[in-house]
């Protein structure tokens, strides 16, 4: 079992788990994890950011959450409300001392729950209510020191349960966990355990436990007297600070049937003890002893070497010095391979005092992994690996090495990895010869120069790692030549090909300023075309040629990093032979000058990272055409505005990171903070922490705190407001008085005239006057001459003329209404003359209202000219009553005009009738 404090679950899921695009990016306390592919399931992180409540702005479709390190003290009923999806939880090294009842219920398909490290003090009945699908559950570094009988009641499904470095005094208290159906691992690890005999146990059936971890210091009796483990596979039994003997008592080896894996540490069996306890096992594969003297180890090798079983032997922190020759006659062991075999296949000694390859390691013929890494080797010699002609694999990271001379490995034409890192090489030889290489690390070492023509003897290379004072890779004008396939290369020019290369990493560690060291111009031309991954990492100072161009070759390169390598953009042709980059990182490069040509020729970019490139400005991306990025990173740049339309022109981007810039808080960034805060595409990770370098107030503050509506009131909004209204005002009154002037007169008379009328009917008031004449004032001869002798003087009628019965200083449409509504009819004499007066067709359409709303004669039509309909035309109140109405004309009946009054006098005399009188 690993170590029962770290939740090493969850820290492997949290890798592969990916997040959705459809959730609200801009969460305060946490970030979403960002992966290459984006359909998959959402990862939040929200660990280490001091948060004391589980965030409410954690989206419900997320399917992972890590909340480790934080300030949490207790979990409330509803902090997980709705997270349906949630498959792992990581609450891991908090201060939680109480978790509600109903905490996780909606949390039906979580898998995995870490609470480790926490203040948990006693486990209640209902508190893990709902994870009837939790398989994995870590509470150990808590204190609990009480279970509730029916605590674990609804974890149907657990199958590893971590209470190591808890409180639990009583085995009677882990009685509930062993009846769980699915309970296969159990650690209770460093607890306050007495003794753990299962005579103490009342259980009704046996247990499904297969993994049992029982170490600790208080521990003085391991008894296991009835079969009630039947599948238990893994005993693990050790002193967390202490050392004292263990008393051991199985009465009967078939309890221990089938344990196949045992660990015992710290010197908790004398030497009598453990050889006793090996004996009784007949199924033991894998053994671990740890902290036990030498000479303890060299007593227990006949034992060991005789349990036929036995292929794997761990001994742990036992500072070996040399290996015991006796070791080698233990002939089962294999660490890869079950089957019958004479010899070791693997050898783990790392971190002891080996100062030389151990002697008797030469006679492991079969060996095929040996780890000799943190050790003190000071010297490898062409006799350590003579014999070893099946290893694939040689760890020696962290000794001492100062030389590699091209004998120590001529005959390890198996080898498939070789780690050499952090040693003190000052060379390394061109003339080694390993045809199966795969993976080469020569970094962190003490070589002054390296050449690519170094490593064609690896022809089956697919990873090297190296670090060298001064690298010499091939010259622009070479690479030019190859790539273009010109026909002009020289047969001086010979072309060599690492077939398999895909990954390579350069570090360049110089001390010194070798200028007297220049690019060797060499005729040799080495191609990578299955290279998929280019890294270049320079520390202090770095000569810019040495790693520009040996990218050039590699067609198929998807991955590009550089590190302090260039001191100002590159060249635009810099990825003109690399179109299948999917990722491309320059750190320490000033792009305070760059272009978007740089990035042209590699449209298919999925990630960008450009940190510390001194970037006061977007605008070069803007026309990069990077329409397939998802990925972007800027951090700490220069950047103090932003404008937020340049994201416009990242279609796809999901994942942006602007940490440690200089943010100016002002009205400039407006724009900018309401597209982080509203847009639901691209999550802007850790926006609530960016800091402002300048604002209003002198205090510190945060980006997205900055009150964006003092932008729109501070007047400029409020001018723009007033002047656009002012000028569709001022357009809509010249429209108006154009076009609807008359349209709008007309409605205020006829709503005057409706007002007027609903108040006279009221007050049921008399009319004054027979008829109302209406006529302008070219046609007052007639009136006067004609009209009033006969209607006044003859029949007796009173007639209302403007010019005699309009009260003085009153309002002409007052007088007019009056006048229309204080007579019982309206006489019209109508002239061409009249039809051209205002105040004439004002009258009218008074009159014509009235007649429409009392639908009674009170209208009298009287032309004094014959007008034909067509010249009645743009008078189309006019024509429309001329239509619908008979009227009287004076023309036809000059010959007769008794008749006429005579027909004057009957439309008059007509009450409410409607008139009918025929035209004379």
């Amino acid at each position: 079992m690993g170590p029962p404090s770290s939740c090493f679950v969850l820290q492997i899921l949290l890798l592969v788990v990916n997040f959705n695009l459809s959730l609200p990016y801009v969460l305060k306390k946490c970030s979403v994890r960002y992966e290459e592919n984006p359909s998959a399931d959402m990862a939040l992180d929200c660990a280490n950011r001091k948060i004391e409540n589980v965030p409410k702005d954690i989206p419900k479709d997320a399917v992972s959450l890590n909340l480790n390190n934080n300030w949490m003290q207790k979990i409330n009923g509803g902090d997980f409300s709705g997270m349906s999806k949630l498959r792992i939880l990581d609450l891991t090294s908090n201060q939680i001392a109480q978790v509600d009842e109903g905490s996780f219920i909606d949390l039906m398909f979580l898998q995995t729950l870490c609470m480790g490290n926490n203040k948990l003090n006693v486990l209640m009945s209902n508190m893990f209510q709902g994870l009837s699908n939790l398989t994995v559950l870590f509470l150990n570094n808590n204190g609990i020191q009480v279970i509730h009988a029916t605590a674990f009641q609804f974890l149907t499904s657990l199958q590893t349960l971590d209470l190591g470095n808890n409180r639990l005094r009583q085995i009677t208290d882990i009685q509930p966990i062993l009846q769980l159906p699915q309970i296969t691992m159990l650690g209770l690890k460093c607890n306050s355990f007495t003794s753990f005999e299962t005579k103490d146990l009342l259980l009704n059936q046996s247990s499904n436990l297969q993994e049992l971890d029982i170490s600790g210091d208080s521990l003085t009796i391991f008894s296991i007297s009835t079969p009630v483990f039947p599948y238990l596979q893994k005993i693990e039994i050790s002193m967390c600070f202490c050392y004292k003997d263990l008393q051991w008592e199985i009465p009967d080896k078939q309890f221990l049937r089938n344990i196949s894996y045992l660990y015992l540490g710290r010197s908790i069996l004398s030497f009598e003890g453990i050889t006793k306890v090996l004996e009784s096992l007949d199924s033991l594969h894998h053994l671990r002893l740890e902290a036990l003297k030498m000479h303890v180890y060299e007593g227990l090798l006949f034992t060991i070497c005789k349990i036929p079983t036995l292929r794997k032997l761990d001994l742990f922190n036992s500072h070996i010095k040399n290996l015991p020759v006796k070791l080698a006659l233990c002939s089962q062991l294999t660490a890869l391979d079950v089957r019958k075999s004479d010899h070791l296949r693997s050898l783990n000694v790392c971190d002891n005092q080996l100062k030389q390859v151990p002697h008797d390691a030469r006679s492991l013929c079969s060996l095929e992994i040996l780890n000799l890494n943190y050790n003190y080797i000071l010297e490898l010699t062409c006799e350590d690996f003579e014999n070893t002609t099946q290893l694939r694999e040689l760890y020696l990271k962290r000794n001492r090495i100062s030389q590699v001379d091209y004998c120590v490995f001529l005959n390890l034409e198996s080898l498939k990895l070789l780690d050499l890192s952090f040693n003190q090489l000052i060379t390394f030889e061109n003339n080694i010869f390993l045809p199966q290489l795969e993976i080469l690390n020569i970094n962190h070492n003490e070589i002054a120069f390296l050449e690519i023509l170094d490593f064609l003897g690896f022809q089956s290379l697919k990873q090297l790692d190296l670090g060298t004072t001064f690298f010499d890779g091939m010259t622009q004008r070479s690479f030019h030549k190859v790539n273009k396939q010109e026909n002009n290369i020289s047969s001086r020019d010979r072309i060599w090909e690492l077939k398999l290369l895909e990954n390579l990493t350069i570090e360049l560690n110089p001390r010194n300023l070798f200028s007297s060291l220049q690019t060797n111009y060499s005729r040799d031309i080495v191609v990578f075309k299955s290279m998929k991954r280019y890294t270049a990492i320079c520390n202090f100072f770095c000569f810019p040629h040495q790693l520009a161009d040996i990218h050039r070759s590699m067609t198929y390169l998807e991955n590009f990093t550089v590190v302090n390598v260039f001191t100002e953009a590159p060249s635009i042709d810099m990825f003109w032979f690399n179109p299948d980059l999917k990722s491309v990182t320059f750190i320490e490069t000033d792009f305070s000058e760059a272009g978007p040509e740089l990035f042209l020729p590699i449209p298919n970019l999925h990630s960008l990272e450009l940190s510390k490139c001194n970037i006061s400005s977007l605008d070069f991306l803007v026309k990069a055409n990077l329409t397939a990025l998802r990925f972007l990173k800027l951090t700490d740049n220069e950047l103090s505005v932003i404008n937020d339309t340049v994201f416009k022109s990242f279609p796809s981007l999901t994942y942006l990171d602007l940490d440690n810039n200089p943010f100016t808080c002002n009205c400039s960034n407006a724009r900018f903070i309401q597209w982080v805060k509203n847009n639901k595409q691209t999550q802007v990770v850790n926006a609530h922490q960016y800091k402002c370098s300048s604002s209003v107030d002198k205090g510190e503050s945060l980006l997205l705190e900055y009150d964006v509506h003092l932008c729109w009131d501070d007047g400029r909004f409020f001018y723009f407001i007033s002047s656009t209204c002012l000028v569709v005002l001022t357009l809509l009154t010249s429209f108006i008085y154009n076009f609807l002037w008359w349209h709008l007169t007309y409605t205020f008379h006829l709503f005057l005239a409706y007002f007027y009328d609903s108040q006279r009917r009221k007050k049921e008031v008399l009319h004054r006057f027979d008829a109302f004449v209406s006529y302008n004032v070219h046609d007052e001869g007639w009136v006067y001459r004609e009209m009033l002798p006969v209607l006044e003087g003859q029949q007796g009628w009173r007639l209302c003329l403007h010019h005699r019965d309009f009260q003085p200083g009153k309002p002409i449409i007052e007088n007019i209404t009056d006048a229309i509504y204080g007579s019982r009819k309206t006489i019209c004499v109508i002239s061409r003359s009249y039809l051209q007066s205002e105040w004439c067709s004002r009258e009218i359409q008074m009159a014509s209202f009235r007649l429409f709303d009392e639908k009674k004669d009170v209208l009298v039509l009287l032309f004094l000219e014959n007008i034909p309909a067509r010249h009645l035309s743009p008078y189309y109140r006019m024509r429309k009553l001329v239509k619908k109405r008979t009227y009287l004309s004076w023309p036809q009946v000059a010959q007769h005009p008794e008749v006429f009054w005579q027909n004057v006098q009957r439309a008059l005399q007509t009450g409410g009738a409607v008139f009918q009188c025929a035209t004379s």
